[in-house]
């Protein structure tokens, strides 16, 4: 006879292996938002292989493989400068903004 605890292990492996994969596909939200001081030329840029497009009054993009800085320079080389950027919902501080500002166009 098959204890309870043997029988349902298979079940309760197959809930952690697919936890995180229910949890990136409710996630399909912007990663990155950059808030150009200025409105684009145009719609949509390119940095290192990340698609920025224009929503409303900001670029969005998915994640990278970039560090985070890294991408708040990139996109304020092709934008211009920011007022804002924002990765993975937390907004970066005023030095670190202006540090990325630094590589504006």
């Amino acid at each position: 006879m098959i204890s309870f605890p043997l029988a349902a292990a298979p079940f309760l492996a197959s809930a952690l292996v697919l936890t995180p994969v229910a949890a990136q596909a409710a996630d399909t939200g912007p990663y990155y938002v950059a808030t150009p001081a200025a409105a684009p030329a145009q719609q949509t840029l390119i940095t290192s292989g990340t698609v920025w497009k224009w929503r409303d009054t900001v670029f969005t993009a998915s994640k990278s493989g970039q560090r985070e800085f890294i991408m708040c320079e990139l996109v304020a080389q092709r934008a211009g400068k920011l007022t804002a950027f924002t990765a993975g919902g937390k907004p970066f501080d005023d030095d670190a903004l202006a540090k990325c500002n630094a590589r504006a166009k």
